[in-house]
């Protein structure tokens, strides 16, 4: 009995293990390009669809159950992948407020503070929405809650467009596509 439960507890901290490091190393970004450059717009409007508990509702009423499995398990892969670029996005502005926190300018050091503050808190709501993301997938019961998630990544989004116009007044950084 005490071998059956120490075994199910190993694989269940490896398999915690194992998703661990699969979001954290989706979340990471490359040293290579430019910060700008790697920052990819996000489609809000789409990613609330997604999320939209009502519309999984709707679905689920209209639907097949066995339909109904492989659409919500299409949309929460996209709802995934949604999430991993927010995470991503935030990596990047991370390290923009970083490189921007030793600036002379009062406001803009301030303005970089608050991004990078919002961006560390939505990479880690990021890797929290993903794990709820794939326990939804495991657990048709299970709910994936994006709402959280959106508003921070509103409150991102606004913190990066203070800091970029502070900047670069002429070519603000850009999130969202509305």
């Amino acid at each position: 009995m005490t071998l059956a439960v120490l075994l199910a507890l190993i694989g269940a901290l490896s398999l915690g293990a194992i998703v661990w490091l699969a979001i954290s190393r989706s979340l990471q970004i490359s040293a290579r390009a430019s910060l700008a450059s790697q920052v990819e717009p996000l489609d809000v409007e789409g990613f609330r669809n997604l999320a939209d508990t009502a519309e999984e509702a709707y679905l689920r009423r209209r639907l097949p159950a066995s339909e109904f499995r492989i659409v919500r398990r299409a949309r929460l892969l996209a709802l995934a992948a949604y999430v991993r670029t927010a995470g991503r996005n935030a990596a990047v502005l991370v390290r923009a407020g970083q490189d921007a926190l030793t600036s002379s300018d009062r406001a803009t050091a301030e303005a970089a503070t608050e991004l990078v503050n919002q961006a560390l808190l939505l990479r880690r709501h990021a890797a929290l929405a993903l794990v709820r993301i794939y326990v939804a997938m495991a657990w048709p019961q299970a709910s994936p809650a994006a709402a959280p998630f959106l508003d921070g990544y509103r409150k991102l989004s606004g913190a990066a467009l203070l800091l970029s116009r502070r900047q670069k007044p002429a070519a603000p950084i850009r999130l969202s596509v509305w």
